[in-house]
């Protein structure tokens, strides 16, 4: 066999190896062309996320501080709020011991509820459902303040 044959036979053997070589590797650069598309895709989506996160975490971060602000300012109300309780509490404490005292002036007690009398018998008077006579109040106006003297008008018409 002549030498030049079977240089022509190894050529065509090789030629016919490269293309089928070829055709695998055009196949796989289909493929890694394909992949290439998805992976543009997932990275373009990916940063449009990471794009959106970001915004989110400064919307938070502005909420944060929002509701830090507002919290310190309930908290500066909650304060005022229970000093203005102590401080009515220790109000109507000073009314009680001034009412107290006025009644103790007056020489009036609590109000009570009177209790009922009992049914008149015959030829029998009681003692005890004879009238009492209330103490004026208006005996005593004339030297108290003008704070003492609408306590005992306030008195008067609670009855």
């Amino acid at each position: 066999m002549p030498y030049s044959l079977i240089v022509d036979i190894l050529v065509a053997i090789l030629l016919v190896i490269t293309i089928g070589y070829a055709i695998t590797l055009n196949k796989r650069l289909g493929l890694l062309r394909r992949d290439k598309d998805e992976l543009e895709r997932l990275a373009r989506t990916f940063g449009e996320s990471t794009s959106r996160a970001e915004e989110s975490i400064e919307k938070l971060k502005n909420t944060a501080d929002m509701l830090q602000e507002r919290t310190e300012k309930a908290q500066a109300l909650r304060d005022d709020l229970a000093f203005l309780i102590d401080r009515g509490g220790q109000a109507a404490d000073h009314l009680e011991d001034l009412v107290r005292s006025t009644r103790n002036t007056a020489g009036t007690g609590p109000v009570k509820q009177p209790a009922p009398e009992p049914e008149p018998q015959t030829n029998k008077t009681s003692p005890l459902t004879a009238n009492r006579e209330e103490p004026a109040f208006e005996d005593f106006e004339d030297d108290k303040s003008e704070a003492e003297r609408e306590l005992l008008r306030a008195i008067r018409s609670a009855r």
